[in-house]
């Protein structure tokens, strides 16, 4: 973060001492229904364990908090070579593919360690020097909590049993059809401002704002929904090369790749839950940039800019939608508004904005270094914390990747 941001704490230290307390049990409420086994599967290298996600989170707050604050804390010796993720400045770490075979320390040692580190921090969450530093600290954790979903999901979709990390809990809940056709947000074009611009927290890669400039667009009302998704596999979206850039078309060929993750033949589709009867009037999710970059050419439009979606975004309430609440499994089912759901790919690269300047010390390496080969996601999804993103707020992916909660919303020149 850039020293000015992070000073910018939310409103009130007791705030944000309760948004600490909730999110570092909302982590553990979230783990509890998985055994010491399923915490310390990994299932490919761009996902981490269950347990891992656990304890770098915890790494975090002693690195960067309680290492020098208060006097006399000592991190546990040899932890912090297994729990840093990628931090150069931290010194060396365990590979990033062998963080499942770490069997030890144990999953309950690790509980006990979250609350070691939790019960340590009590003294710090009321010192506004802190604030800031805090507030990232907060961020990082939500962050992590949605990729402790998405990791595990992942992990036991492995399984031939298909094994549920909740229980279908009665009938399950249908998204209503969508009324017509798509509706649209129209937007004039003309120079707009973008970029983090109030006072609350945000993430370096958030700043500076900034002016573009912006020809006549409009935007979907709503997100593709998996019914739309059908059809376009129903017309041979997948074998149709016209569609595709070169680089997705590689990659449907080598995989193959014929619908979005999770997706069965027969109507199914893997959930936190199981196997679960797909919803054909729910957001379709978990697909690659790849995809929907070819889904948007099929439909006769085209993916928004990034700077497109925060022009119709600014204003709107980021906290609404189908977003998490709580420790119950997140599943996409239909939601006005722009936020919720699924992560909302752009056609523009992750690239840092003008005047983007690094952070010093290890806290620099949170974003910037990753601004290469990837690609913008705006919105949030149904795995995401409620309070965690805004308008501004830039998640980012490589084009191929789609184990998260990725959908798309259209966009069309006016």
């Amino acid at each position: 973060m850039h020293r000015s941001e992070l000073q910018n704490a939310p409103a009130g230290a007791d705030a944000l001492a309760a948004r600490f307390r909730a999110t570092r049990a909302l982590t553990e409420a979230l783990a509890a229904p998985l055994s010491d086994a399923d915490a310390c599967i990994q299932s490919m290298e761009d996902a981490s364990p269950a347990k891992w996600h656990l304890a770098h989170t915890t790494w975090f707050w002693e690195t960067f908090l309680l290492r020098d604050h208060p006097p006399g804390y000592r991190p546990r010796e040899g932890w912090p070579f297994l729990f840093n993720s990628y931090y150069e400045a931290e010194g060396a770490r365990i590979s990033r593919a062998a963080r499942g075979m770490l069997s030890r320390p144990t999953l309950a040692e690790v509980l006990a360690w979250r609350a070691e580190v939790s019960a340590a921090m009590e003294p710090l969450l009321g010192d506004p020097a802190l604030g800031g530093l805090i507030a990232l600290g907060v961020a990082h954790e939500e962050q992590h909590i949605e990729l402790l979903l998405t990791d595990i999901k992942h992990a036991l979709f492995q399984n031939p049993l298909g094994p549920a990390m909740w229980e279908p809990a009665g009938t399950a809940h249908s998204a209503s059809p969508p009324s017509g056709s798509a509706g649209w947000h129209h937007h004039p074009g003309g120079i707009a401002r973008v970029g983090h611009q109030s006072k609350g927290f945000a993430f370096d890669n958030e700043g500076p704002a900034h002016r573009v400039l912006l020809e006549p667009f409009a935007l979907a009302e709503r997100l593709v929904t998996n019914a739309e998704w059908d059809e376009f596999i129903a017309d041979g979206g997948y074998a149709d090369a016209r569609l595709w850039l070169a680089d997705g078309w590689g990659w449907v060929q080598r995989e193959p790749v014929a619908a979005p993750l999770y997706w069965r033949e027969d109507g199914t589709h893997f959930t936190h839950q199981g196997w679960q009867p797909r919803d054909p009037h729910a957001p379709v999710t978990h697909i690659s940039f790849y995809e929907a970059d070819a889904f948007a050419t099929w439909a006769g439009a085209r993916l928004p800019t990034e700077f497109e979606w925060e022009a119709i975004a600014g204003g709107r309430d980021p906290a609404a939608g189908n977003q998490l609440d709580a420790a119950a499994p997140p599943l996409p089912r239909g939601s006005a508004g722009l936020f919720g759901d699924g992560w909302q790919f752009t056609r523009s690269a992750y690239l840092p904005y003008p005047g983007f300047r690094v952070a010093e010390g290890a806290v620099g390496e949170y974003n910037g270094k990753f601004m290469s080969g990837q690609v913008v996601l705006r919105g949030a999804s149904c795995a995401t914390v409620r309070g965690h993103s805004r308008p501004s707020y830039r998640n980012f992916f490589y084009p191929h990747q789609r184990w998260q909660f990725t959908g798309l919303r259209l966009a069309k020149d006016a």
